[in-house]
């Protein structure tokens, strides 16, 4: 266990809360807390101190919850794990990128409880405000070292098929060389296909796939970091991300959902009214690794699928989900017989 990161149980806690911002006391060693929450119940009351006292730190608050502890006090953790060992892998995690950890769990206190809308915005300068930070900037010096001269990929035209019959329309992302990965021309394309979708009242069923091997690996890790105005940055992102259109008119959308499914490959479909996926799906959200949060809409849609403690823990952690354990915590409706 890293020593940076303190293990209290639930009466080091109560004496803790003495202090209202635990992390100020020691901002470069405290990057997250462990707590073990006991079995025994505790009022209502008290679990609405502990959880406005979770909610001011700005670290991630993770912890062992024993059968019997009081949901609310419970529901205050950003994660919760199972048992020591996995509670051990996520600290880990946790020290390995500790401003994108700390990111993610205080945007992810917040998403639920406001509109789409505003938390697509709140997303987003959360992903500006860390592409600014030393985190990104050593994942992308990596990445630009690995990748060397190699050639951008030349991909398909158009990045999007569209094509209507009667009251159905069906969108194919249609870059299988570069894995349809969410490019700016593909982000783009979309925009515009949803953008018709809810103009048009008339579409009553709207059904997206992708070609090749996987529905889309994310976002395209060429364009990182080619952007260095964040300010713009975000005000695009408000303008063009795809979410935005496609959100509102949820209930029309069904997602074909096969292969890799990363980073925006999962965040955007999650706002769908209904996800299928084949039996072969995986999804991973790589972006904490890289130094950033979900960015595609994630911290807002797929929270609101599986709950933000699940969100957090594959977000920092990396682990890929099976189709299998997607469809038993509520990520996707459906697995394609």
């Amino acid at each position: 266990m890293s020593k940076l990161i303190p293990e209290i149980d639930f009466e080091q806690l109560s004496a803790l809360m003495l202090e209202p911002n635990w992390a100020d006391v020691n901002p470069s060693s405290h990057i997250a807390l462990a707590v073990n929450l006991p079995g025994n119940s505790v009022t209502e009351a008290e679990a609405l101190d502990i959880r406005n006292w979770i909610f001011r730190q700005p670290v991630p608050v993770i912890g062992i919850a024993e059968d019997g502890c009081t949901p609310g006090l419970k529901n205050s953790l950003d994660i919760v794990v199972s048992n020591d060992e996995e509670k051990t892998f996520l600290l880990e995690k946790i020290a390995l990128n500790p401003q994108a950890s700390s990111v993610l769990v205080q945007v992810s206190r917040s998403t639920q409880a406001l509109s789409i809308p505003q938390a697509l915005a709140l997303e987003s300068l959360a992903y500006s405000t860390l592409q600014g930070g030393e985190e990104f900037a050593r994942w992308l010096q990596d990445y630009r070292s690995n990748r060397g001269d190699k050639s951008p990929v030349q991909i398909s035209e158009p990045a999007v098929l569209v094509q209507r019959r009667d009251s159905q329309l069906e969108i194919i992302l249609n870059t299988p060389e570069n894995r349809n990965a969410l490019s700016v021309p593909m982000r783009d394309a979309l925009t515009d296909a949803f953008k018709l979708v809810s103009m048009d009242p008339s579409i009553e069923q709207v059904h997206v796939s992708g070609n090749g091997p996987c529905f889309s690996a994310g976002g395209d890790l060429s364009e990182f970091g080619a952007t260095t105005d964040q300010a713009l940055a975000h005000q695009i992102r408000l303008l063009r991300m795809p979410a935005q259109y496609l959100a509102p008119e949820a209930s029309r959308y069904t997602f074909h959902l096969h292969g890799a499914c990363i980073g925006a490959g999962i965040e955007m479909p999650a706002f769908a009214g209904r996800l299928v996926a084949s039996s072969d799906t995986f999804f991973h959200l790589p972006e904490v690794g890289m130094g950033l949060v979900p960015g595609a809409g994630g911290c807002v849609s797929i929270p609101r699928r599986i709950g933000r403690q699940r969100m957090n823990f594959l977000a920092i952690t990396g682990q890929r989900l099976s189709a299998e354990e997607a469809l038993e915590w509520g990520l996707v409706d459906e697995i394609a017989k």
